[in-house]
């Protein structure tokens, strides 16, 4: 999967807006977890819409002359009996300013209120992110113990694989438990691949030269410590690496052999 073609979909802000179904939904927080950059943009467009409500909130107070134009009627048909006293006038005005402070004052608390809220806002999705964080940290670090001990097993063969002529200065390492058939990579000595084209894995016996395929590495770009896991249930007397096509090659494209290494009792 690409994940800035998945961020680009749209479907992260179905995700946002709660369009999506359980299914879809869990497979957004699935990803979320496993690649910071999807969570990135999921805490961008829930912030990007809570700032889009506070721009709809009343923020301009209303003016003196405004209000003061709505409450003047101009009503001259009826009749109007003067009292000819010198403070009408000032008792007019002081009622146009108290509906002005009126005014002026709902509009404060409602724009206190919108503020407020998207305080709330903006501190529960900076909770929900570290609660993210932490727990993927948790996992990250469950997940490196665990590597650690299986490659430290004294009954793992530790296989290095050496750069060949399509890249001299590539380098990698295979970690094979004959115990449970499994092969762990390390591949941080590689270089990232073109675009369309994928890392695969093959594991040899050398007489006579027979190559079987252990999967492609389909996920190379997006995982940062370079350390993948594969089934292997062949008698394997070495591996290799090559640069192929995307979606793999049924026999491996030797003009692009990348790594090769063989056990050492070989």
């Amino acid at each position: 999967m690409n994940i800035n073609d998945y961020i680009n979909s749209g479907i992260l802000e179905l995700y946002v807006a709660g369009k999506l179904s359980e299914k879809e939904s869990q497979e957004v927080y699935d990803l979320m977890l496993k690649h910071p950059e999807v969570l990135k943009e999921v805490l961008e467009i829930e912030a990007a819409l809570v700032k889009l409500t506070a721009s709809v909130a009343p923020k301009k107070d209303i003016k003196f002359s405004t209000i003061k134009g709505r409450l003047n009627t101009n009503d001259t048909d009826g009749k109007i009996i003067s009292l000819n006293r010198p403070k009408t006038k000032w008792f007019s005005y002081t009622g146009w300013a108290a509906a002005v402070v009126l005014a002026g004052g709902l509009l404060w608390t409602i724009n206190q209120k919108s503020a407020l809220e998207d305080q709330i806002q903006t501190v529960n999705t900076e909770k929900d992110f570290i609660e993210i964080q932490m727990e993927t940290s948790k996992t990250d670090l469950a997940e490196t113990k665990n590597l650690l001990n299986i490659i430290r097993d004294k009954s793992i063969i530790n296989i290095p694989l050496e750069g060949q002529a399509a890249a001299p200065g590539a380098y990698a390492t295979v970690y094979w438990d004959k115990n449970d058939d499994t092969v762990y990579l390390d591949l941080q000595g590689l270089p990232e691949p073109p675009e369309g084209k994928v890392y695969q894995v093959w594991s040899l016996m050398l007489n006579p030269l027979t190559p079987t395929s252990l999967g492609t590495i389909d996920e190379f770009i997006q995982d940062d410590n370079k350390i993948f896991k594969l089934e292997n249930t062949n008698e394997s007397q070495a591996f290799g690496i090559t640069l192929e096509p995307a979606g793999g090659s049924v026999s491996p494209t030797l003009e692009q052999l990348y790594t090769l290494g063989a056990l050492a009792s070989n």
